[in-house]
């Protein structure tokens, strides 16, 4: 991963100085609440319903085993003992002190991280493949772009009062696990005809209450322009992008508004013009990439097999086995997936005994490093095979090895009304619910990948536009209700989801989720996913059983 320089450290720790007295001026009186609004959302300090929410940034998901020890100390001296993992790969605190989030940012500073621009319009933490750098179907390892990419747009004079916030995700498989058509944009490293690597640029995806899919504005870039093509689209962004309406500030609106041909010619206009002085040379790719050089793994691994054995002979660690990990591309080693989805814990949520836990055994399992996912899971990225089963038994004690990514109950789910301002409904409860109904259903392995995802608000911070079955939680005359769609995906086959019908009472949520489920197990074909179903068939048979009774 990459490791901060001289200039890096200074500049965090003068940001940490320039918060700390911004705001002993705001407790002070010295500073106004409008004022002192801007610079605390800058430094990702967000006022929520009982308390500010600190997001700390996460560039691209990866973490190391200092980091986490960090967090866990952050987590008990400073919250209520737990932080949440977000759909972002960033984690969040929600208790803190507005007079002690100067001290936590000191704290985070000194293990090389920081909360800048995780908040506020400006352009966003880069997020990127859980799987970068490990997986089979890639074309090349995304992370040094997406440190290229942090770096540039990291306090970007120009970039920091855009019209609204601005996100980029990349990715460098064949398989898209960073939802990139649903960003701002999205970088795809791709090749051409001749067998050369650059990148596929989309542009104008988003979710939200107005969710859209990118659309190709660029079908292959050279690597050498990616900076100044990028800087290209956030210009006319910043030119053209609307001030007057924040719901219609974002750059999806923009090109929908105006047209992606005549969006395309505005950007190549303003490109022509800056692409020479912002060119990429190679020395500097070279040294990205050796941040993120390959592993020291051990050439022998593959040649003790005993998980095999312990599979065979235990079928819990085979459950989980099968669930939970995945093909690494060196011969002998595994991913593992940790999931942050136990029955008894709202989704994402981890406490600081987890935190120090996962720290130890990515020291000794996985070289001291762990991933955040975009389904607010965590992933050990290099762990042989011949350490799962001992592996398993530790992550098991820790309830961090529940076996179903992927599954059902794998549900991602915002904090909702239990903690977010701007919700309409509960979220965490309903998780609950849900779960201990499909704790009850025998079929619940059998019917496979399912995405529920669930927000209480029209922001989408859950992903609810592109969840296999999504729910959005709505206000009735401050009464909850729940909206439910179908067929969302954010990967290859982005689809945003069909609403089913009327809302739903939040008393009927979890029972219409069992009848959602009950419905694709009657209408499936063989083998065929709750996804293809309902492309299949449609969400009629789906809607009928579910208002069968209304």
């Amino acid at each position: 991963m990459y490791q901060y320089n001289h200039n890096d450290q200074i500049l965090i720790e003068e940001r940490v100085a320039q918060f700390r007295r911004q705001t002993e001026q705001f407790l002070s009186g010295e500073m106004s609440e409008d004022a002192y609004r801007a610079l605390r959302l800058r430094n990702g300090v967000y006022i929520q319903t009982h308390s500010p929410m600190l997001r700390v940034a996460v560039p691209y998901g990866v973490l190391n085993s200092k980091q986490l020890r960090s967090l866990a100390h952050i987590a008990r001296t400073y919250d209520k003992n737990y932080c949440h993992v977000t759909t972002r790969q960033n984690v969040q605190f929600n208790w803190p002190k507005l007079e002690q989030i100067p001290d936590i940012l000191a704290e985070l500073a000194q293990v090389q991280m920081h909360a800048i621009q995780t908040s506020g319009n400006c352009i966003r933490n880069t997020t990127s493949d859980h799987l970068a750098g490990v997986s089979v179907d890639e074309i090349e390892d995304p992370r040094p772009y997406c440190e290229l990419i942090r770096q540039w747009s990291t306090l970007h004079p120009e970039f920091d009062y855009l019209p609204r916030k601005f996100k980029i995700a990349v990715s460098g498989s064949l398989n898209d696990r960073a939802a990139t058509q649903f960003h701002d944009i999205g970088l795809h490293l791709v090749k051409n005809e001749a067998g050369i690597v650059g990148f596929k640029v989309l542009v104008g995806g988003g979710l939200g209450r107005t969710p859209v899919i990118g659309q190709v504005i660029k079908p292959f870039l050279d690597k050498k322009h990616i900076l100044s093509y990028l800087e290209a689209i956030l210009r006319i962004y910043n030119l053209f992008g609307r001030r007057d309406n924040k719901y219609k500030a974002r750059i999806k609106i923009l090109v929908k508004e105006t047209g992606l041909e005549k969006f395309s010619e505005l950007v190549e206009q303003e490109w022509q013009l800056i692409r020479d002085n912002l060119e990429v040379h190679e020395a500097r790719f070279s040294a990205m990439k050796a941040h993120f050089a390959q592993l020291n793994y051990d050439k022998n691994a593959d040649k003790n097999l005993t998980f095999d054995q312990y599979k065979h002979e235990n079928k819990a660690f085979g459950k989980w086995c099968e669930n939970n990990t995945s093909k690494h591309k060196v011969d002998g080693y595994c991913i593992v997936f940790l999931s942050l989805k136990h029955p008894k814990t709202p989704p994402g949520d981890l406490t600081s005994e987890q935190l120090d836990t996962i720290a130890d055994l990515a020291d000794l399992y996985s070289f001291g490093e762990v991933r955040s996912t975009h389904r607010q899971n965590l992933v050990f990225a290099d762990v042989k095979q011949a350490d799962l089963f001992q592996l398993w038994q530790l992550l098991n004690d820790a309830q961090l090895a529940t076996p179903n990514i992927g599954a059902a109950t794998d549900m991602i789910c915002c904090p909702g009304l239990d903690f977010c301002s701007l919700a309409n409904a509960g979220s965490i409860g309903i998780a609950k619910e849900i779960n201990e109904i499909l704790d009850d259903m025998d079929y619940l392995h059998d019917i496979g990948s399912v995405n529920i995802n669930m927000s209480g608000c029209m922001n989408g911070c859950a992903h609810q536009s592109v969840g296999h079955i999504g729910i959005l939680g709505v206000d009735k005359k401050g009464v909850e209700w729940y909206q439910i769609t179908l067929g969302g995906s954010s990967s290859n086959e982005a689809a945003i989801g069909e609403r089913l019908g009327p809302a739903v009472p939040k008393k009927e949520i979890a029972k219409t989720v069992e009848i959602l489920l009950d419905v694709y197990v009657q209408q499936r074909v063989e083998e065929e996913t709750f996804l293809d179903t309902v492309k299949r068939v449609g969400i009629y048979p789906f809607k009928e059983k579910v208002y069968a009774n209304h």
